[in-house]
């Protein structure tokens, strides 16, 4: 099992929580249809204890609802299942998610008490009216005021935001962004919406209400997102709807969901880096860009997208695309005429994300 492979993901879905947000359905999202019980986490972990560990440590993860929204008694129910096997060394903690409006002290201490380590917040925007709308049933203060108990009672804090909500544009997306990095998490998650089947978010783009936010939306704004977070040392632990059988197979009606939508982003974000380094290039010239291997084909994008896209813009005879040695994140140009008077041999080297 590698160190990725560590989370044992446990479905809960829709267990809990009082709100009904208009893009969910979790049986849909997660492909869980009942909640989860003592037995379901005993039997997730067993099955695991078969498979290598290389190493890796092994975290039980409940996802999907709003764990700390759910009665106590079933709280505890889950939570002392996994506490045995925390006990008993087949685990080493728990994460799990939920609302900022069901974070208090006390349910932090009994996080605690059972061994939870991560807390992933449900932030989605911290546009007030954005979560009016979305029907998220609390305010951004309130995302504030339990990021910061989570980190004050030494719980590894993760917060989740989404895209492309009724009412936000790429500004707010972007301003969400920032205040969420000035809240200092240990991770982020960044989910573009999706239009689900059997949402409320459904009947609104079904009655032209809401416009969708595609594949080609998510990705513009989400490579001005990701840049932001790699500059503030925060890691984009996700981005975009993990895929399911069930939303490959037509519950994701529209919206931006992609099985490599994560690449897309990143390609675009290359794309963006490189229109940067050809401005003022001589039209009819022939450049050579070189990037890290492991971003080769990013930059190239697919079907070869982005090579034509910078073609065009800056009217190049050729535009080839060649490995080297530099740090990742790194773009440089090799032979490259430019205006002013800059050496067209000389090497530029674009900052590092």
């Amino acid at each position: 099992m590698s160190a990725r492979a560590a989370v044992l993901p446990l479905f809960v879905p829709h267990w809990g929580c009082p709100w009904h947000c208009v893009f969910c359905n979790q049986n849909r999202i997660s492909g869980a249809e009942r909640p989860a019980t003592a037995a379901d986490v005993d039997k997730i972990i067993e099955d695991a204890a078969a498979l290598p560990r290389n190493g890796a440590k092994r975290q039980l993860a409940f996802y999907g609802g709003s764990f700390t929204a759910i009665p106590v008694q079933q709280q505890e129910e889950l939570l002392a299942a996994a506490r045995r096997h925390i006990d008993a060394g087949a685990i080493t903690s728990i994460r799990l998610s939920t609302r900022p409006d069901a974070i208090d002290e006390s349910v932090l201490a009994r996080l605690k008490r059972y061994g939870v380590e991560t807390v992933e917040l449900g932030a989605q925007s911290m546009d007030d009216e954005v979560l009016r709308r979305a029907g998220r049933g609390h305010t951004a203060s309130q995302v504030e005021q339990a990021a910061r108990l989570v980190k004050a009672a030494g719980f590894t804090l993760i917060l989740q935001m989404m895209t492309g909500l009724p009412g936000a544009t790429d500004e707010s997306d972007v301003e969400t962004a920032r205040r969420l990095i000035a809240l200092q998490p240990d991770g982020v998650r960044i989910y573009p919406t999706v239009i689900v089947r059997d949402t409320a978010l459904y009947d609104l783009w079904q009655r032209g209400a809401y416009r969708e936010h595609t594949v080609e939306d998510a990705v513009r704004v989400c490579a001005q997102l990701l840049p932001l977070f790699d500059a503030a040392g925060i890691p984009v632990i996700r981005l975009g709807l993990n895929p399911t059988e069930e939303l490959s197979a037509g519950a994701a009606v529209a919206g931006a969901y992609h099985p490599a939508l994560g690449e897309l982003v990143r390609s675009r974000i290359l794309l963006n880096e490189a229109r940067q380094l050809l401005h003022g290039v001589e039209p009819g010239s022939a450049v050579t860009l070189s990037v890290p291997p492991a971003q080769l084909s990013q930059m190239i994008g697919q079907h070869r997208q982005n090579l034509e896209q910078l073609m065009r813009e800056f009217s190049l005879s050729d535009l080839r695309v060649r490995p080297n040695s530099g740090k990742n994140g790194e773009i440089q140009t090799v032979d490259k005429p430019m205006r002013q008077g800059i050496d067209s041999h000389g090497e530029i080297v674009k900052r590092g994300r």
